[in-house]
């Protein structure tokens, strides 16, 4: 499978960098914005299996120029099956503290940069193909909300929303798209919004489940925000 996956660099990415890789016959573009940890990523790839394809792409989906990155993807890859929008951001402050300019991070971490990468990938992926927005529980709507995370949540919200749209508009393509809403998972991202909190879910359990999710999912699933959490938060 010819794969694309963001925020790569640490934590679940880098888990289902990894995982994915496990299979040879994969080639992974793993993108990222730090050179550093995506050779550190390639350096485990191989270390773990010797024989896998894994890309490492300095590359900010925000703001960086996509007319650049896509003769490299149509090189590399020709098509993409699968894209996992994993990139993301975090901040956690009172809601009286988050400014405007708070959220409008929020959401071009969370939302645009997807968009971004959903609206220049589409023209690579056949039918059959599968895109997985890497959503979260504080955005599921129903479910148990924590103060100073507001930001955070929305954007995620909105990103489920995306998903479920898009999914309508892409039918008569025959591509997939489904949103994992992800309960915690010991990483960085997890430790800053819950100082403390020690997860039951190590980060390289949840990868494998990304990676699993992304390459069978959309067998089942079609334009669904899914619930992965097995505590609160």
């Amino acid at each position: 499978m010819n794969i694309i996956l963001t925020g790569a660099s640490s934590g679940i990415g880098f888990e289902a960098a990894l995982e994915l890789s496990l299979n040879s016959e994969n080639k992974i573009v793993c993108i990222a914005r730090s050179a550093e940890k995506l050779r550190k990523l390639l350096e485990i790839g191989r270390s773990i299996n010797p024989d896998c394809t894994i890309y490492p792409v300095e590359f900010d989906i925000v703001m960086d120029d996509y007319a650049a990155l896509m003769p490299f993807l149509k090189e590399r890859l020709g098509h993409v099956d699968i894209l996992i929008n994993n990139a993301g951001a975090l901040i956690n402050k009172p809601f009286l503290e988050t400014t405007a300019n708070d959220l409008a991070d929020m959401y071009q971490s969370n939302v645009l940069g997807h968009f971004n990468m959903i609206k220049n990938v589409l023209p690579l992926m056949p039918a059959g193909g599968h895109i997985v927005n890497i959503g979260s529980m504080g955005g599921y709507q129903g479910s148990v909300k924590f103060p100073g995370l507001a930001a955070y949540s929305a954007s995620k919200s909105a990103l489920h929303t995306l998903t479920e749209c898009l999914a309508f508009e892409l039918a008569d393509t025959g591509i997939k798209i489904n949103c994992l809403a992800l309960g915690s998972a010991q990483t960085e991202m997890l430790e800053a919004a819950f100082p403390g909190y020690e997860s039951p879910v190590m980060a390289f359990e949840m990868g494998k489940y990304v990676a699993d999710f992304a390459r069978t999912g959309h067998k089942f699933f079609n334009g669904k925000v899914l619930p992965v959490a097995v505590t609160t938060p």
